[in-house]
């Protein structure tokens, strides 16, 4: 079983979290019993980290998984496990926060979680029910009373952290000048070909630990494509390693100080995806890879529709 590393979150929540976590978001998506199942063969590949969203419906499957795992005797207790989930957009108002996360925690069966974040920067009215959407049905995010509920949650023990996704260096800005308790991390698409350079020194700077989402560029879903696997450059670097391509851009997006969360119900390639730490990038081979060519993967634009309010989120730095 693979041991993975771990790093230790701002002090608002003195919390240690795993580098590496299993994303259990689907596209298409599959049956509970397939994401079940996985989401077992990662607690026994060394998955310690897991990654839902009530957006995803993978809540419940992973509950159902992390109580098999206890039966199994494959973890001891719940504490051993590192559970993230997300406030969906939808559920974006001050008195809906509480009630939201209840929901997925009852959808987990557990007491708590560990991590809790805001999903999207705005707000989406409770009637969407498929992508993309109308108009009408998009609203700017009230970060200040939208966090006072996610403080609320810290508070009242039903989440250790609390952070966010999806966050511009603009929109931390703003939450940070009324925050009582600043957001421990940013879940973000970052991968070789979308560095986020500028929002990395940002956070850096602001105590804000970033987790990578997409690091292998969602190849196979309907906003991603494979620009990451077939990239010539990480195919000659993986070659020169006897490693592949998705192993150098892991590998690549944990030297840059951040945490990730790929994404594979794939046995084998989930096994490959935690053989990045007992080997490194040379400097000439960083080098070459932070020279590539950028497009940011993930737009708002690309799941919601060409909206004005969402054009101007995938504008903003």
């Amino acid at each position: 079983m693979a041991l993975v590393p771990e790093v230790s979150l701002s002090s608002s929540c003195d919390l240690k979290m795993p580098v590496i976590g299993m994303g259990t978001s689907s596209y298409p998506p599959v049956d509970p019993e397939t994401a079940k199942a996985a989401i077992i063969e990662a607690i026994k590949a060394g998955y310690r980290h897991f990654d839902t969203a009530y957006a995803y419906g993978s809540e419940k499957p992973l509950g159902e998984a992390i109580a098999q795992a206890l039966s199994l005797g494959l973890i001891k207790s719940r504490d051993e496990l590192f559970i993230t989930s997300k406030l969906w957009a939808s559920f974006a108002g001050r008195d809906l926060v509480v009630p939201a996360i209840k929901m997925s925690l009852s959808n987990l069966k557990l007491d708590y979680l560990d991590m809790y974040i805001i999903h999207w920067p705005l707000k989406l009215s409770q009637d969407v029910r498929q992508m993309p959407i109308a108009k009408e049905q998009v609203f700017p995010l009230d970060i200040k009373s939208v966090w006072e509920g996610m403080e609320e949650c810290k508070n009242l023990g039903l989440t250790k952290a609390i952070g966010v996704s999806n966050f511009s260096c603009k929109k931390l800005e703003e939450l940070l000048s009324v925050a009582k308790i600043p957001p421990a991390v940013n879940q973000v698409e970052m991968n070789p070909l979308w560095q986020q350079k500028k929002l990395k020194e940002f956070c850096k700077a602001k105590d804000i630990h970033i987790t990578a989402y997409s690091p292998l560029g969602a190849n196979g879903t309907k906003w991603g494509d494979n620009r990451i696997v077939e990239c010539d450059v990480l195919e000659e670097i993986a070659k020169a390693h006897g490693k592949t391509t998705a192993q150098i851009s892991l590998r690549w997006v944990y030297e840059q100080g951040v945490s990730l969360v790929p994404k594979s119900f794939n046995k084998k390639r989930m096994n490959e995806n935690l053989q990045i730490f007992d080997w490194s990038l040379t400097e000439e081979e960083s080098s070459k890879i932070n020279q590539l060519p950028q497009r940011k993967g993930v737009t708002f634009a690309s799941i919601l529709g060409p909206h004005d309010l969402v054009l101007e989120l995938d504008a903003e730095t």
